[in-house]
């Protein structure tokens, strides 16, 4: 296995890569269940490449994603495993090929898990969350990276500069825009930014792109912003803040996948406020699922990992509980009280 960095990647991942791509191949990507905009971008933007090297290629979601991301160009040939189990078990079995990307641990692809454990394809991982697991052949992981859509931007430079299409840069400059708070969170480079460029000369709609993630609002998603901004809670002389959403008021709201995308940082809009959390119901699955973003030298990945069953990046991780809203919100107040020496 080869971990690289992004200064040795030339050297190793882009070899190694380049021999695998050199004949032709059968190949599945992948990204984590409940796909964001850096997973869904990132996989979409590689398959493009990889089609125009005359591979067979096809993106595998876990499961569906959410609404604001239905407009990306070729999300229409996503198959997912929910609903498309039969042909998905095909392409598994015959991938040559099989690419992860945007999480390091295949526990994050959730029912697919086993089959590609079970697969004989050369796995392949790009990744830049922390810690990565011991499952792919050949591995791009870069923690210092601010989203994978920017790695899978290095990589086609790389590999073919004049490679990139209005397609594919729509797709990265999603990515990258979500994964980094539109260009504010700390992981936002000069690199990044300089990429971003390019992307826009290639013929990513920067405005359009933005207005249709963060414009496109339903009513009922506003209804259920404000019902959890008004169950926010701040921990008495703390910087920390925590919201909570039960499934019933879901409900209420006639919740659909990706209305919460966001939630959480609206905690830390508050002057002063450096950790904020949400934990969100989900009966169906029957647990908390939980969203940490901090602000300054507080590791939400750590908290994540200790306490939450977790983790992800310094400044935004998840984590989760089976434990119902009040006992959860009992033990992360107990979990501050362990950890508030550090703010």
């Amino acid at each position: 296995m080869k971990i690289v960095s992004l200064q040795v990647m030339k050297q190793h991942f882009i070899s190694d890569l380049q021999k695998l791509l050199n004949t032709s191949q059968k190949i599945v990507i992948l990204p984590h269940k409940n796909p964001d905009g850096d997973a869904l971008g990132s996989t979409l933007a590689l398959r493009f490449f990889l089609l125009k090297k005359k591979h067979e290629a096809v993106v595998i979601s876990p499961n569906d994603y959410p609404d604001f991301l239905n407009w990306l160009p070729g999300q229409d040939t996503v198959l997912k495993f929910n609903k498309d189990t039969k042909e998905v078990r095909q392409k598994i079995d015959s991938a040559t090929l099989i690419f992860t990307l945007d999480f390091n641990n295949l526990s994050r692809i959730g029912d697919l898990e086993p089959l590609i454990k079970g697969s004989k394809a050369t796995k392949i991982m790009i990744d830049h969350h922390e810690s990565p697991g011991d499952y792919a052949s050949l591995m791009y992981s870069d923690p210092s990276m601010s989203s994978t859509c920017e790695m899978v931007y290095h990589l086609i430079n790389t590999l073919n500069k004049n490679a990139f299409t209005s397609e594919i840069s729509d797709c990265l400059y999603t990515g990258i825009m979500t994964d980094t708070g539109s260009f504010r969170y700390p992981n936002t480079t000069p690199k990044t930014h300089k990429a971003i460029a390019h992307l826009i000369e290639a013929g990513a709609s920067s405005s359009n792109i933005h207005q249709k993630i963060y414009d496109s609002a339903s009513f009922s998603r506003l209804k259920l912003l404000g019902i959890t901004l008004s169950n926010m809670k701040h921990i008495k002389n703390l910087p920390i803040v925590y919201m909570t959403l039960s499934q019933e008021e879901l409900n209420t709201c006639d919740y659909k996948k990706g209305d919460t995308e966001g939630f959480v940082n609206y905690g830390l809009s508050m002057e002063g406020i450096l950790f904020s959390c949400i934990m969100i119901e989900n009966q169906q699955e029957g647990i908390l699922k939980m969203s940490f973003r901090s602000q300054g030298n507080f590791s939400v990945n750590d908290f994540a990992r200790i306490y939450f069953n977790g983790g992800g990046h310094h400044n935004a991780a998840g984590g989760m509980s089976k434990e119902s809203i009040k006992k959860t919100v009992i033990r992360f107040e107990k979990a501050i009280k362990e950890v508030a020496n550090q703010f």
